[in-house]
């Protein structure tokens, strides 16, 4: 029975180790986003990986032949609890590829259903607990908020997972 699991690579070598696990016949997902990228007055939007130095592998573990992921290029190792690897809780492959778009990347902020005006609490951050008015997307990954602070509304640009209903 074939299952998903976990692989740590080498820093910035996701797209290295996909390519050559997929050339041992493993199944790789390697899931991505759009990420904007500001540099020199310049934005471009480029791929990058929705977790930086991971990358999922399925296989039965059953099989011996799993071991040969640790000593494939841009791998470091499996994520194991002693020997044996872990594998990823069932569904959760199948969660992330439902938040991909038409390109097949992640689509960060398609959870985020709010309308100009609705309440919602932040949960991380500076500001945690504190209930905000949403005001706009910046972009996938920020919103644009209205904070009460000293007795006036002030606009405050937060990470869109800081982000949960109110309630």
């Amino acid at each position: 029975m074939k299952n998903w699991f976990v692989v740590y690579t080498q820093s910035r070598n996701e797209e290295l180790a996909s390519e050559h696990l997929n050339r041992q016949g493993f199944d790789v997902y390697f899931p991505r986003y759009r990420k904007t990228r500001s540099h020199a007055r310049r934005r471009d939007v480029v791929a990058a990986p929705l977790f930086p130095r991971y990358i999922f592998v399925g296989f039965d573990a059953r099989n011996a032949a799993w071991r040969s992921i640790r000593s494939t290029r841009g791998v470091i190792d499996l994520v194991r609890h002693g020997v044996d690897p872990v594998p990823v809780p069932e569904g959760a492959i199948d969660e992330i590829r439902a938040r991909e778009d038409d390109g097949g990347y992640i689509l960060l902020g398609k959870h985020l259903r709010l309308a100009r005006g609705d309440r919602f609490r932040i949960d991380s951050g500076p500001f945690a607990s504190c209930e905000a008015i949403f005001e706009a997307k910046k972009d996938e990954e920020r919103v644009i908020a209205l904070l009460s602070m000293l007795g006036r509304e002030v606009s405050v640009v937060l990470p869109i997972g800081a982000v949960a209903p109110a309630g």
